[in-house]
């Protein structure tokens, strides 16, 4: 018995939104699922599927030309919907790729950076990474001491990026730096001397997702590498609500795949010689898990529809990654209850997702960092540290 879908989101989308979503569906059932339990459990990325994403068009999925797919955001939210239904990582990967590498270059750079870049970063053929954040500096990253210095024809950079998504597999690095008058986007490229990347180790969420130190180490880079276009904190933040955009629909997958595999397994599951899904405490549960994430549908949809407009504003974006990504952890601890002692074991796709999902809550802006944005839009006054 399919889920029901009370108030008719299918029908919202087009036949092309619909069919992309499919699309992925099928790629997560067939090519991610089977392996996934196995690869948490490796900490390994599968980088070997990356060309087959690519040809689904998931990267540079709402980019115009450069051989991207330029779908709607919508479409583009569906592709992360069921990426992140598969696992976090795998969205993760692609929402760097687009909103954090090809984004900036399609925005920021110059002609010649489109033309080299954009093509292979597509294919992927290149992978790329973003450092903004650094060991000492996340939700205030104004105070970055990455530091850029002119000499001659080049740029020395110096310091280092932390949680820098895909950089130990990355051929390019797109990294914001200060410089004498604020701060700067720059493009290096992972032979560039004084570069390195450093896997981070030891991490109990996010196994399957790479993620990575940046050191950059009197790093010479030619003039022409400097993003001409990325100046100023703002276009750091242009590119991470994209991103955000992208973890507001990944949450819902993640959402959808914990409930899925809960209602079933409370179908079955037999205590006090009926199924635990005729128990009042359970249907409640149910219930009302159901009802948040088709909220967290429709607020997707319409911030969708607004991003395609080019009106939706950075307090909307994150309204969505705040309440969709809460709605999710909320979602996925739930569902681990109501599975008992089973949901703490592999065998079920729960954990994983809980322990995915508390990363996904910290990282593009806290929690309470989109909280403090939102109060910023409601009062006009600013709750930041100055």
């Amino acid at each position: 018995m399919p889920i029901p879908d009370l108030y008719n989101i299918d029908a919202l989308f087009s036949e092309d939104e619909r069919m992309v979503r499919d699309l992925v569906k099928e790629f997560v059932a067939d090519k991610i699922m089977p392996g996934v339990r196995q690869w948490n459990r490796e900490g390994r990325f599968p980088a070997e599927l990356v060309p087959e994403m690519a040809k689904l068009g998931m990267l540079g999925a709402y980019l115009k030309g450069y051989g991207c797919a330029g779908v709607s955001y919508n479409a583009y939210g569906l592709m992360m919907q069921e990426l992140e239904r598969g696992d976090s990582g795998f969205r993760s990967f692609v929402s760097v790729q687009n909103g954090l590498v090809m984004y900036p270059i399609f925005t920021f750079g110059s002609q010649e950076q489109k033309d080299r870049w954009l093509p292979k970063l597509a294919t992927g053929e290149a992978i790329g990474c973003f450092g903004l954040t650094e060991p000492d500096f996340g939700s205030n990253p104004a105070g970055i001491i990455t530091t850029a210095k002119k000499d001659g024809k080049h740029w020395i950079l110096n310091g280092v990026k932390r949680w820098s998504t895909n950089a130990s597999i990355a051929d390019v690095a797109i990294v914001y730096c200060k410089v004498d008058k604020g701060i700067q986007g720059f493009l290096i490229e992972k032979d560039t001397t004084g570069f390195s990347a450093p896997y981070i180790e030891g991490k109990w969420s996010l196994r399957i997702s790479v993620s990575s130190e940046i050191h950059l180490d009197d790093c010479r880079i030619p003039a022409e590498d400097l993003l001409p276009g990325a100046k100023g904190l703002k276009t750091a933040l242009m590119c991470l609500n994209q991103a955000r955009y992208s973890i507001a629909w990944g949450a819902i997958g993640a959402a959808l795949a914990c409930f899925e595999e809960t209602l079933d397994y409370a179908k079955h599951r037999v205590q006090f010689d009926r199924p635990i899904a005729g128990f009042q405490l359970v249907q409640a549960k149910l219930a009302q898990m159901w009802t948040d994430i088709t909220n967290a549908q429709l607020l997707c949809h319409r911030l969708g529809q607004l991003m395609d407009q080019g009106k939706a504003r950075p307090a909307a974006i994150s309204m969505a990654k705040r309440h969709n990504v809460e709605m999710a952890l909320k979602t996925a601890r739930v569902c681990r209850d109501i599975l008992g002692a089973s949901g703490i074991c592999d065998d079920y796709n729960i954990i994983r997702h809980m322990n995915n999902l508390e990363s996904v809550y910290t990282y593009e802006g806290t929690h309470d960092i989109h909280t403090l944005i939102l109060g910023q839009e409601l009062t006009g006054l600013g709750a930041f540290a100055q």
